[in-house]
Order: C-alpha cells, then sequence, then structure tokens
C-alpha cells in the first residue's frame, strides 16, 4: 500500500478523521497542531474538514441513515469519521471536485484495519449521496439539533430564536478582542470594531492569532463578548481581593487583574493554569496562581469578590465547539448542576461579609441559569441577590431577565457597530449579608 503523503490530500483527511473518530468518542475537538503536516495548507484543510462535519453533525447523522439502511457497522474503526468527512465535502464544501472527495475517503478506509474491509460500501453510500445531493442541502437547518434540545430551547426561547441558533452555529463565531487598555490606533490597526463593553471585534482576519499588531506586545487577549461581561459584573477596584474560582482560559483573570485587583486565579488542571500563567506574563499581569481542586481549597483568607464561571454545558459555545450540540446529555447537565451548586456554597463561604459573588455560566440550560438563581435564594443562607443594572451593558436590556441577572444566547445581535452573534451565558450576581 502506498504511503499516506503519496496520496495528495490523503494526509489532511486522514488527520481529520481520526480527530473527528476522537470526538465521535466523547472527546472536545481541539485544531489540530502544526506539526502534524509539512504544509500549511494541508493542515488549514484538515480543520476545515473535521470543523465542518462537527457543524453538519445532525444532517449528516440524517443523509447516514438515509444511505445506510443497517447503519453504520460496528466495530468498523475509522469508517463513520472518514464517511461524515466525505459527506461534508460533497454537500457543504467546493474544495475540490466529487470524484477526489470519493477517491480520498475510499483510499483513507483503506489505511485504517478495521474500517478497509468496507470500502466498497464508503463508495457506494457517499455516490448514492452524490445522486441525491440537492435534497440532502435541502434539510431544514433546525435539524442540527437533538430533539431534546430544539424542544427545550423552543419553550426557552422561541422557535426563530431556535432558527437563529441554527444559523449561528453553521456560520462560527468572529474573533472578539479585550484589550488591557484602550487603544484606538492599535484597534484601527487590527481593523477591530468596538462593541459592547469594551470588546473589540474582528469579523475577518488574515493572519494567525499570535501574528496579529499587539500581540506580542501583550495589548490584548482573545475573549468572546459575552464572556466579558462576567467579570465586569465583580466591579473590581484596585487593591481589592478577588478570587477568580475555575479560572482557566484565563480571560477574567486578565481582566480583573487589569482593573488593579489582587487575583488569586485557581483551577484544578495544572496544564490549562500553565497556559494561564503563559498570557498573564505576555500581558505583563500579576496574579498569584494556584492549582487545587476548588472544594478543598482553603486559602485561610476571604475575599472581596468571587468570580465563580462554572463547569457547565458549554452548550452556549456552539458557534466555535459544535460538538456540544450533540455530546451533552440529559445526565451530564444534572451533573454539572450538582457541582456547580457545591461550587456555590464553597464561593460564598469564602467572601468577606459584604462581599460580592458573581455566578456565571456559558450554557443555554435553564437547569445550569435561571434555576440556579432560585436555588441560591431557597437553599443559600447569606447570599442576598443583587441585580444587575441595565447601565452596567450600555443599557442593552434584551440581555437581561425579569430578574436581573445576565442571559444571552445566539439568536441576540451585539450592540454597536459590529453586531453579529455571541455566546451563550448565564450570569448572576449576589452579595454576603454583613
Amino acid at each position: 500500500m502506498r504511503d499516506i503523503d503519496s496520496i495528495p490530500g490523503l494526509r489532511p483527511r486522514l488527520e481529520a478523521a481520526w480527530a473527528l473518530r476522537d470526538v465521535l468518542a466523547g472527546k472536545s475537538f481541539v485544531p489540530l497542531a502544526a506539526d502534524k503536516f509539512s504544509d500549511s495548507r494541508d493542515r488549514a484543510l484538515a480543520n476545515r474538514l473535521a470543523t465542518l462535519a462537527l457543524r453538519r453533525h445532525g444532517h449528516i447523522s440524517i443523509v447516514i441513515h438515509g444511505v445506510l439502511a443497517k447503519g453504520i457497522p460496528p466495530r468498523s474503526g475509522l469508517l463513520e469519521a472518514v464517511l461524515r468527512l466525505g459527506i461534508a465535502q460533497l454537500l457543504y464544501s467546493n474544495d475540490i471536485a466529487d470524484h477526489s472527495a470519493l477517491h480520498l475517503s475510499v483510499e483513507a478506509v483503506r489505511r485504517d484495519r478495521r474500517a478497509g474491509r468496507f470500502d466498497k460500501l464508503v463508495n457506494g453510500a457517499l455516490r448514492a449521496v452524490q445522486r441525491e445531493a440537492e435534497r440532502w442541502r435541502e434539510l431544514d437547518p433546525v435539524l442540527l439539533f437533538p430533539d431534546r434540545l430544539k424542544e427545550s430551547w423552543t419553550t426557552l426561547y422561541g422557535e426563530a430564536a431556535v432558527s437563529l441558533f441554527a444559523q449561528a452555529l453553521l456560520n462560527g463565531a468572529p474573533l472578539d478582542l479585550s484589550f488591557k487598555a484602550p487603544d484606538a490606533e492599535l484597534a484601527g490597526q487590527l481593523g477591530a470594531i468596538p462593541v459592547l463593553g469594551g470588546s473589540y471585534r474582528l469579523e475577518t482576519r488574515e493572519a494567525a492569532v499570535a501574528d496579529l499588531p499587539g500581540f506580542a506586545e501583550g495589548k490584548w487577549w482573545v475573549q468572546d463578548v459575552a464572556a466579558a461581561l462576567p467579570a465586569r459584573f465583580v466591579a473590581a477596584k484596585a487593591g481589592e481581593s478577588v478570587l477568580d474560582l475555575c479560572a482557566a482560559p484565563g480571560g477574567k483573570t486578565a481582566q480583573l487583574a487589569a482593573a488593579g485587583a489582587a487575583v488569586t486565579a485557581l483551577d484544578i488542571s495544572l496544564e490549562r493554569m500553565k497556559r494561564v500563567e503563559e498570557n498573564l506574563l505576555r500581558l505583563g499581569l500579576d496574579a498569584e496562581i494556584v492549582v487545587a481542586d476548588a472544594l478543598k481549597y482553603e486559602p485561610g483568607k476571604k475575599f472581596d469578590a468571587v468570580l465563580l464561571d462554572a463547569p457547565c454545558s458549554a452548550t452556549g459555545t456552539l458557534r466555535r465547539h459544535p460538538e456540544v450540540v450533540f455530546s451533552r446529555s440529559k445526565k451530564d447537565v444534572a451533573g454539572r448542576v450538582a457541582l456547580q451548586r457545591a461550587l456555590i456554597e464553597k464561593a460564598a463561604g469564602l467572601l468577606k461579609p459584604g462581599g460580592r459573588l458573581v455566578y456565571a455560566v456559558c450554557s443555554l440550560e435553564a437547569e445550569e441559569g435561571e434555576a440556579q438563581l432560585d436555588w441560591v435564594r431557597d437553599s443559600v443562607e447569606g447570599l442576598i441577590f443583587d441585580p444587575v443594572r441595565a447601565e452596567e451593558i450600555e443599557s442593552w436590556t434584551e440581555a437581561l431577565n425579569a430578574a436581573g441577572a445576565l442571559r444571552t444566547h445566539p439568536a441576540l445581535t451585539v450592540p454597536g457597530e459590529a453586531g453579529g452573534t455571541l455566546d451563550g451565558f448565564f450570569a448572576a450576581r449576589f452579595v454576603r449579608r454583613s
């Protein structure tokens, strides 16, 4: 059998297939690294293919059911991943001609010990997809979502909003930046448009993030405009002690440190906190770095404020992490709800009298957001709900619910010149009773 690199286009397809196989097995998608490729164009193609298959996962599942009466054969190795990539390319991409997509898909399954015996099945299935391509391209975008999410989101946000969620899933996310300090000249160099709360948005970019103006000099960091809001609700003052609980990837730590607070950044992951430390070093910002289990953390002191960006289902990040649409079950959400409640109680116990707690999740699920606000009111002694005021988000009242908590979602349009969508976030603020 010929070497992988002897067939043009085969390596990016195989790398994408291996990555997609891992996501189908329950892992998060991590963009493929440069060290896997000798040509940056191959890397870009592999990442585009894998991301396209993830964004179109719901549609591709329907197509597979339509062309394989018996479904994916058991113990078939790389078969499903290769088939999904082939369908994605035939229906939703103009990267290469159809005959090349078919040929490379067959060659890819032949490189896998378990999938190799299904090369004729792959060829036949993809040819069937090709014959009815127009039919499959007309699937309703809402069918990208599993029934459970479609039904619950329709109840929570409305049918029109769910259609916009689907469009946001397909479109992906622009690049949002948080500046360490206002810099109109740098914004002009970047082509960045000011948006809500001092964030900036790049709708297009020609270079890698690390090659953009101001990155190496530590003048900004990447952070979705919705993700930047909870730290602003802390209203950290210079010299105040603030705990960023569950701190990685570190954007909120940077915000608090840039405001002059004495920040303690805690997370359970050593690897993720190393990246937080590196980012703070690049930005010229200081924080105490703690690697620990938040529930077992005993600092021996109380804080003026705690920011708890709690572990959650992350369904609000569907624009940038499309796998969350199909990889989160009701059981997953229930487990996270229990953890969030334990963390809220822990955070409340770490506050000084009069101290502020901001609870946030990048989730669209009411169980992790609105229901947690109700639970705190009923179950956590000493915490008083402190509504977010409209002027704190530039009078963008659409993003506040009736109680005064933040609720963003991808059907909302960001105020300002840039417009566009944003991640789904819930945030609520509390004050510790004196």
